[in-house]
Protein backbone atom coordinates (compact mmCIF):
# COMPACT_ATOMS: atom_id res chain seq x y z
CA UNK A 1 0.00 0.00 0.00
CA UNK A 2 1.52 3.31 -1.36
CA UNK A 3 1.03 6.41 0.67
CA UNK A 4 0.86 9.66 -1.07
CA UNK A 5 2.25 12.33 0.77
CA UNK A 6 1.27 16.27 0.35
CA UNK A 7 4.16 18.36 -2.28
CA UNK A 8 5.92 20.53 -0.19
CA UNK A 9 5.69 24.03 -1.83
CA UNK A 10 8.25 25.84 -3.00
CA UNK A 11 8.90 28.63 -0.36
CA UNK A 12 7.46 31.98 -1.76
CA UNK A 13 9.89 34.70 -1.98
CA UNK A 14 9.80 37.52 0.27
CA UNK A 15 8.17 40.70 -0.36
CA UNK A 16 9.79 43.55 -1.60
CA UNK A 17 10.39 46.80 0.75
CA UNK A 18 7.88 48.79 -1.42
CA UNK A 19 4.92 45.98 -1.09
CA UNK A 20 5.97 45.68 2.47
CA UNK A 21 5.41 49.29 2.89
CA UNK A 22 2.60 50.38 0.93
CA UNK A 23 0.69 47.25 3.04
CA UNK A 24 1.87 48.48 6.71
CA UNK A 25 0.41 52.41 5.19
CA UNK A 26 -2.97 50.35 4.68
CA UNK A 27 -3.12 49.12 8.29
CA UNK A 28 -2.33 52.44 9.01
CA UNK A 29 -4.96 54.16 7.04
CA UNK A 30 -7.64 51.24 8.70
CA UNK A 31 -6.22 52.19 12.32
CA UNK A 32 -6.96 55.66 11.66
CA UNK A 33 -10.64 55.25 10.21
CA UNK A 34 -11.00 53.44 13.49
CA UNK A 35 -9.84 56.20 15.80
CA UNK A 36 -11.93 58.71 13.65
CA UNK A 37 -15.28 56.49 14.76
CA UNK A 38 -14.16 56.24 18.10
CA UNK A 39 -13.33 60.09 18.41
CA UNK A 40 -17.01 60.81 17.31
CA UNK A 41 -18.45 58.62 19.75
CA UNK A 42 -16.48 60.02 22.62
CA UNK A 43 -18.00 63.44 21.00
CA UNK A 44 -21.22 62.52 21.64
CA UNK A 45 -20.98 60.97 25.48
CA UNK A 46 -18.97 64.47 26.18
CA UNK A 47 -22.61 65.69 24.92
CA UNK A 48 -24.57 63.53 27.08
CA UNK A 49 -22.84 63.97 30.12
CA UNK A 50 -23.13 67.68 30.09
CA UNK A 51 -26.94 67.35 29.47
CA UNK A 52 -27.00 64.23 31.67
CA UNK A 53 -27.31 65.48 35.54
CA UNK A 54 -25.35 63.82 38.26
CA UNK A 55 -26.33 60.69 39.29
CA UNK A 56 -26.48 56.83 37.88
CA UNK A 57 -26.88 58.10 34.57
CA UNK A 58 -23.93 59.96 34.74
CA UNK A 59 -21.70 57.84 36.02
CA UNK A 60 -23.17 55.08 32.73
CA UNK A 61 -21.76 57.92 30.21
CA UNK A 62 -18.73 58.00 31.70
CA UNK A 63 -18.30 54.11 32.16
CA UNK A 64 -19.20 53.79 28.17
CA UNK A 65 -16.86 56.37 27.38
CA UNK A 66 -14.12 55.73 29.71
CA UNK A 67 -14.35 52.40 27.27
CA UNK A 68 -14.16 53.96 24.24
CA UNK A 69 -11.57 56.50 25.58
CA UNK A 70 -9.07 52.81 26.15
CA UNK A 71 -10.15 51.62 22.73
CA UNK A 72 -8.34 54.98 21.46
CA UNK A 73 -5.37 54.52 23.01
CA UNK A 74 -4.36 51.05 22.08
CA UNK A 75 -5.51 52.02 18.20
CA UNK A 76 -3.14 54.89 18.50
CA UNK A 77 -0.66 53.16 20.07
CA UNK A 78 -1.38 50.81 17.14
CA UNK A 79 -0.79 53.51 14.35
CA UNK A 80 2.03 54.55 15.96
CA UNK A 81 4.07 51.43 15.78
CA UNK A 82 3.20 50.83 11.69
CA UNK A 83 4.26 54.26 11.73
CA UNK A 84 7.57 53.39 13.12
CA UNK A 85 7.93 50.11 10.35
CA UNK A 86 6.81 52.17 8.00
CA UNK A 87 9.81 54.99 8.80
CA UNK A 88 12.64 52.45 9.09
CA UNK A 89 11.23 50.69 5.81
CA UNK A 90 11.38 53.88 4.12
CA UNK A 91 15.00 54.28 5.72
CA UNK A 92 16.09 50.76 4.52
CA UNK A 93 14.53 51.37 0.67
CA UNK A 94 16.67 54.62 0.71
CA UNK A 95 20.15 53.05 1.42
CA UNK A 96 19.32 50.06 -1.08
CA UNK A 97 18.62 52.64 -3.65
CA UNK A 98 22.10 54.46 -2.46
CA UNK A 99 23.79 51.33 -2.87
CA UNK A 100 22.44 50.49 -6.05
CA UNK A 101 23.27 53.95 -7.37
CA UNK A 102 26.80 53.93 -5.34
CA UNK A 103 27.42 50.32 -8.23
CA UNK A 104 26.21 51.91 -10.98
CA UNK A 105 28.62 54.99 -10.67
CA UNK A 106 31.34 52.18 -9.83
CA UNK A 107 30.58 50.48 -13.07
CA UNK A 108 30.28 53.66 -15.31
CA UNK A 109 33.77 54.39 -13.15
CA UNK A 110 35.45 51.26 -14.20
CA UNK A 111 34.05 51.46 -18.07
CA UNK A 112 35.28 54.89 -18.52
CA UNK A 113 38.64 54.32 -16.85
CA UNK A 114 39.21 50.92 -18.89
CA UNK A 115 38.21 52.99 -22.03
CA UNK A 116 41.04 55.77 -21.01
CA UNK A 117 43.65 53.70 -20.39
CA UNK A 118 43.31 52.51 -24.03
CA UNK A 119 43.10 56.02 -25.45
CA UNK A 120 46.50 57.05 -23.48
CA UNK A 121 48.25 53.90 -25.22
CA UNK A 122 48.05 55.98 -28.53
CA UNK A 123 48.92 59.36 -27.30
CA UNK A 124 52.36 60.01 -25.74
CA UNK A 125 53.70 63.26 -24.02
CA UNK A 126 57.00 62.99 -25.82
CA UNK A 127 55.02 62.83 -28.93
CA UNK A 128 52.62 66.00 -28.36
CA UNK A 129 56.41 68.11 -27.19
CA UNK A 130 58.07 67.30 -30.21
CA UNK A 131 54.63 68.19 -32.49
CA UNK A 132 54.53 71.71 -30.25
CA UNK A 133 58.17 72.09 -31.00
CA UNK A 134 58.15 71.73 -34.75
CA UNK A 135 55.16 73.79 -34.59
CA UNK A 136 57.04 76.33 -33.29
CA UNK A 137 60.53 75.97 -35.47
CA UNK A 138 57.64 76.30 -38.44
CA UNK A 139 56.44 79.56 -37.72
CA UNK A 140 59.78 80.79 -36.60
CA UNK A 141 60.74 80.04 -40.22
CA UNK A 142 57.69 81.25 -41.68
CA UNK A 143 58.10 84.79 -40.12
CA UNK A 144 61.66 84.73 -41.69
CA UNK A 145 60.47 84.14 -45.43
CA UNK A 146 57.28 86.95 -44.86
CA UNK A 147 60.29 89.23 -43.31
CA UNK A 148 62.51 88.93 -46.08
CA UNK A 149 59.81 88.83 -48.79
CA UNK A 150 58.79 92.52 -47.56
CA UNK A 151 62.50 93.56 -48.29
CA UNK A 152 62.63 97.04 -50.48
CA UNK A 153 65.26 96.44 -53.28
CA UNK A 154 67.93 99.68 -54.15
CA UNK A 155 67.19 101.47 -50.48
CA UNK A 156 70.69 102.35 -48.89
CA UNK A 157 70.61 101.27 -45.39
CA UNK A 158 72.43 104.70 -44.28
CA UNK A 159 69.10 107.11 -45.09
CA UNK A 160 69.06 110.33 -42.45
CA UNK A 161 65.54 110.32 -41.54
CA UNK A 162 66.14 114.13 -40.38
CA UNK A 163 66.88 115.09 -43.79
CA UNK A 164 63.83 112.99 -45.36
CA UNK A 165 61.83 114.88 -42.43
CA UNK A 166 63.51 118.44 -43.98
CA UNK A 167 62.46 117.61 -47.60
CA UNK A 168 59.23 116.49 -46.72
CA UNK A 169 58.73 119.76 -44.99
CA UNK A 170 59.89 121.71 -47.59
CA UNK A 171 57.67 120.20 -50.06
CA UNK A 172 54.45 120.50 -47.74
CA UNK A 173 55.69 124.69 -47.96
CA UNK A 174 55.41 124.79 -52.10
CA UNK A 175 52.09 122.79 -52.06
CA UNK A 176 50.77 125.29 -49.69
CA UNK A 177 52.23 127.89 -51.80
CA UNK A 178 50.80 126.70 -54.93
CA UNK A 179 47.44 126.09 -53.29
CA UNK A 180 47.13 129.85 -52.11
CA UNK A 181 47.79 130.80 -56.01
CA UNK A 182 44.33 129.84 -57.60
CA UNK A 183 42.94 127.79 -54.50
CA UNK A 184 43.67 124.31 -56.22
CA UNK A 185 47.29 122.82 -56.47
CA UNK A 186 49.19 122.81 -59.41
CA UNK A 187 48.78 119.22 -60.01
CA UNK A 188 45.26 118.97 -59.87
CA UNK A 189 44.67 122.21 -62.53
CA UNK A 190 44.08 121.03 -65.67
CA UNK A 191 46.93 121.53 -68.45
CA UNK A 192 46.87 124.30 -71.07
CA UNK A 193 46.21 124.09 -74.62
CA UNK A 194 49.43 125.09 -76.35
CA UNK A 195 48.68 128.53 -78.97
CA UNK A 196 49.36 126.72 -82.55
CA UNK A 197 49.23 130.03 -84.28
CA UNK A 198 51.79 131.79 -82.06
CA UNK A 199 54.11 129.19 -82.29
CA UNK A 200 54.03 128.75 -86.47
CA UNK A 201 53.67 132.66 -86.25
CA UNK A 202 50.43 131.99 -88.42
CA UNK A 203 48.17 135.01 -89.90
CA UNK A 204 45.00 135.78 -88.72
CA UNK A 205 41.64 134.40 -90.38
CA UNK A 206 40.20 137.73 -91.88
CA UNK A 207 37.51 139.40 -90.44
CA UNK A 208 34.47 141.01 -92.29
CA UNK A 209 33.86 141.50 -95.90
CA UNK A 210 37.20 141.59 -98.06
CA UNK A 211 37.89 144.73 -100.30
CA UNK A 212 36.93 144.17 -104.22
CA UNK A 213 39.60 144.72 -106.54
CA UNK A 214 39.96 147.30 -109.24
CA UNK A 215 37.88 147.03 -112.00
CA UNK A 216 35.41 144.71 -110.68
CA UNK A 217 31.94 145.40 -110.15
CA UNK A 218 30.59 145.17 -106.52
CA UNK A 219 26.72 143.31 -108.11
CA UNK A 220 27.55 140.06 -107.59
CA UNK A 221 24.75 138.80 -105.19
CA UNK A 222 26.11 136.92 -102.00
CA UNK A 223 24.43 134.70 -99.22
CA UNK A 224 23.96 135.49 -95.79
CA UNK A 225 27.42 134.36 -95.28
CA UNK A 226 28.94 136.51 -97.59
CA UNK A 227 30.07 134.12 -100.32
CA UNK A 228 28.92 134.49 -103.80
CA UNK A 229 25.64 133.05 -104.48
CA UNK A 230 25.37 130.09 -106.72
CA UNK A 231 22.62 130.86 -109.92
CA UNK A 232 19.88 128.86 -109.56
CA UNK A 233 19.02 126.89 -112.71
CA UNK A 234 16.05 127.56 -114.21
CA UNK A 235 13.38 124.74 -114.99
CA UNK A 236 11.42 124.18 -117.61
CA UNK A 237 8.55 122.62 -117.94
Amino acid sequence: MKRVFGVKKDKEPPPSINDASDRINKRGETVDEKIKKLDAELSRYKEQIKKTRPGPAQEAVKARAMRVLKQKRMYEGQRDMLYNQTFNLDQVAFAAEGIKDAQQTMSTLKSANKELKGMMKTVKIQDIDNLQDEMMDLMDVSNEIQETLGRSYNVPDDIDEDELIGELDALEADMGFETEADGVPSYLQPDKEPDLDAEFNLPSAPTGNAAMPAGRSNNQVEDELGLPAVPRASLRG
